[in-house]
């Protein structure tokens, strides 16, 4: 499957837990080498699975630091794949992501300004090189967008393609001393990060680590907007007394019921001790070493449920909790 994404690696949750621009791209990268040293030590060759590595990234509000945020992130993701393992493809080498626009940014206070939060995060991603791009609803800080808000962010998307110019050119903002200059500096902080994250043995190694900076800065960027350091429009400038009351989606409970009805009539029709021996070879491939796509799939077209596969690895590997 030549043209199978293998894996999206993923920085978004970082950001909107509330991690810097420079904590995104150097613990998403550090995630990256530890994929890319496990297939590895798997027994693959780099160039082998290295060209369909994807990235996943959020979009923030600061036009500049975005871009230079991604144009970083492009250059180390190149250096690391040459000279850490020794890609020769120059496949390999590329940084492919999508981003998706930062969900943490929109405000249920005045929720029409966030169709010019959106813009803004889409046109800096586009400008910093991404593959392809999510623009939020307006209305998601209150519910799941409607209708409208879904066509307004598709048409966000739309104009920044056909009509800002940021889709003519590669790396449009190349040679501003600005740019440039803030390019160097997220890159030289992101590696000192990176290195820290490889002293621990790793991001595997150093979750705590990695939650305990996040953390550090969401409530940095907590007290500066409480303090009104920083401004939110809407929020803790240019606050207005009365509310803007969106109509906002609200789901059937029905569809609630249904897809409960269709799920116990799906599990009624199958063959309930062939599901529990598949759930338990998935269990016994999990305490051991060998691949478990394999099982998977034979789970699946055995018609386990997606939430009983999860489960059953689940029992074997548990799930993270933080020792501080």
């Amino acid at each position: 499957m030549p043209s199978w994404n293998t894996i999206s690696i993923s920085g978004y949750h970082f950001r909107e837990k509330g991690c810097s621009a420079v904590q995104e791209v150097a613990f998403t990268l550090a995630n990256g080498v530890a994929y890319v040293q496990a297939a590895l030590d798997a027994g693959l060759e780099v160039d082998e699975f290295a060209p369909r590595l994807a990235f996943f990234f959020n979009g923030h509000n600061n036009v500049f630091q975005e871009i230079a945020k991604f144009r970083a992130a492009r250059r180390m993701w190149a250096k690391i794949m040459r000279e850490r393992f020794g890609a020769r493809d120059e496949r390999s080498w590329r940084l492919r992501f999508h981003t998706q626009t930062g969900g943490v940014t929109l405000t249920a206070q005045q929720p029409q300004n966030n169709i010019v939060r959106v813009a803004l995060q889409g046109f800096a991603a586009v400008c910093g090189g991404t593959q392809s791009l999510h623009t939020n609803g307006f209305d998601e800080a209150l519910a799941l967008p409607t209708e409208r808000a879904a066509k307004i962010a598709l048409r966000t998307q739309q104009i920044i393609a056909h009509e800002s110019g940021a889709a003519d050119t590669v790396d449009p903002f190349a040679g501003s001393y600005f740019i440039e200059a803030l390019t160097d500096e997220l890159e030289t902080r992101a590696l000192e990060l990176i290195a820290k994250v490889d002293e621990l043995g790793g991001s595997v190694h150093a979750i705590d680590f990695i939650k305990n900076e996040i953390e550090e800065s969401a409530f940095g960027y907590h007290e500066r907007y409480r303090t009104g350091q920083d401004i939110v429009v809407g929020v803790n400038r240019y606050v207005e007394d009365t509310p803007e009351v969106q109509d906002i989606l609200r789901v059937d409970p029905e569809s609630e019921r249904e897809q409960v009805a269709r799920l116990t009539a799906f599990k009624a029709d199958r063959d309930q001790r062939l599901v529990a021996q598949r759930l338990e070879e998935m269990r016994e491939a999990a305490r051991g070493t060998a691949n478990l796509l394999a099982p998977i799939r034979q789970a699946l077209k055995d018609r386990c449920s997606m939430g009983e596969v999860c489960a059953a690895i689940g029992d074997v590997f548990g799930a993270y909790q933080p020792t501080n």
